[in-house]
């Protein structure tokens, strides 16, 4: 083999290794229009030379009269009514203007009448019933027209019989369809059946596990004094305030369990907290204990998710102060901005130490961030010099999509 055939060998198998990828890479659709333009194609270069056989056409004017009978084919999945229309207008046309040969008594060439009875199988399968219809009389009264004798009413027959089993098969697929849309939603009801049954079964490990010890801890700081001889007034007052606390907390615990079991519908409960129950919240605090200073300014009216979004993040931060910063006084300032509310809660550094095991890695600035996210409002919440923590919220009057928006500063700390 000399160089130049050993440099063309190459370059066809560089060639073949290029296409091969490209070919792996087409979906069945292209594979089927490229079956369409390779019969189309095969089909026009069968009527251009015969055309000369069936009918008198001038040598100059045949590759547009072939066109009109084999080319229209190429539109069968793009628009096939609109191609049965270029191909029956070509029918019509064709036999008026163009004289038949004396060996040929057929008005159309094979391959013309091929061509549109594909498109009006295509017609009948894919386009709307009402064009189904015009394609198939004006198809009928077209051979019933020209065609000889009395192949006219057979060819009619035939074409009737042809757009019934295109409807058939369009029907079939139309049933399947359905069928598999309706397999689907069966799929999804039974995932929301399952999504409710484990939602029941979490329903039941929170009411068996936390429900119940804090039942007992309501009933046992309620007898307390009863049970104990000698309780002075002021540990009295602590006993009853350890049972509101904890009657609180189960009173929320009971609407969750409330939302778990319900089945999507929307469950009857108790209005959220919001705006109007942070004094509620602060004084529980104080009465733990705690050692809080409140700045208040007039604010404005907040919906119920932000309010009860205000009210979560407020309650997480006094949580987290009297959890890993115990003995700390503490400063809640709530203003209104130009278009909201702030909420600035800071803390001292701790009075006394934490032990290492009192000092978890929680999620209270993931979910406080999550709340105010939520509305479309921001969080930040870091260290401050002096040992102690900061959390500064804004929030909006109205919850808005956050979209894109994200919470700023950092979100380091012990919480």
């Amino acid at each position: 083999m000399s160089d130049k055939d050993k440099v063309l060998d190459k370059a066809a198998r560089d060639a073949a290794a290029a296409v091969t990828p490209r070919l792996k890479r087409m979906t069945t659709g292209q594979w089927v229009d490229l079956l369409v333009v390779f019969v189309s194609l095969v089909l026009y270069a069968i009527a251009w030379p015969t055309l000369q056989v069936t009918h008198h056409v001038p040598a100059g004017v045949q590759p547009v009269i072939a066109g009109l009978a084999a080319l229209p084919l190429l539109l069968i999945r793009a628009n096939p009514a609109l191609g049965w229309a270029i191909s029956a207008a070509g029918a019509l046309v064709i036999p008026i203007v163009y004289e038949r040969t004396d060996d040929f008594d057929f008005p159309w060439q094979v391959v013309h009448v091929m061509v549109i009875m594909a498109l009006l199988l295509a017609v009948s399968m894919r386009s709307p019933l009402p064009v189904v219809a015009v394609a198939w009389m004006a198809t009928a009264l077209l051979f019933l027209a020209d065609a000889p004798g009395q192949d006219g009413r057979g060819w009619a027959v035939g074409l009737t019989v042809l757009v019934l089993f295109g409807l058939l098969i369009r029907w079939l697929v139309l049933s399947r369809r359905q069928l598999a849309e309706q397999e689907e939603v069966n799929e999804v009801e039974r995932a929301r059946r399952a999504i409710l049954e484990e939602k029941a079964r979490i329903a039941r490990d929170l009411h068996d596990v936390v429900a119940h010890h804090m039942s007992l801890v309501v009933v046992q700081a309620q007898s307390a004094p009863y049970r104990i001889d000698g309780v002075s007034p002021e540990v009295k007052a602590e006993f009853e305030s350890i049972g509101a606390t904890a009657r609180e907390a189960l009173n929320e615990i009971r609407g969750m369990l409330g939302v778990l079991r319900s089945d999507g519908q929307e469950p009857e409960k108790a209005p959220a907290p919001g705006l109007d129950r942070v004094d509620e919240l602060i004084d529980a605090s104080r009465r733990a204990g705690m050692t809080v200073t409140v700045d208040r300014a007039p604010l404005p009216e907040l919906s119920g998710t932000c309010g009860l979004a205000l009210y979560r993040i407020l309650q997480e931060s006094l949580a987290n102060v009297a959890r890993h910063a115990p003995g700390a006084p503490v400063r809640v300032r709530l203003s209104a901005t130009a278009d909201g509310v702030e909420l600035v809660v800071t803390n001292e550094a701790a009075a006394q130490e934490i032990s290492a095991s009192g000092s978890s890695g929680g999620h209270g600035i993931a979910g406080m961030r999550d709340r105010a996210l939520s509305v479309g409002g921001t969080l930040t919440a870091h260290p401050t010099p002096g040992g102690g923590f900061a959390v500064h919220a804004r929030l909006p009057v109205v919850a808005t999509d956050p979209g894109a928006e994200s919470v700023t500063g950092p979100v380091t700390g012990r919480f």
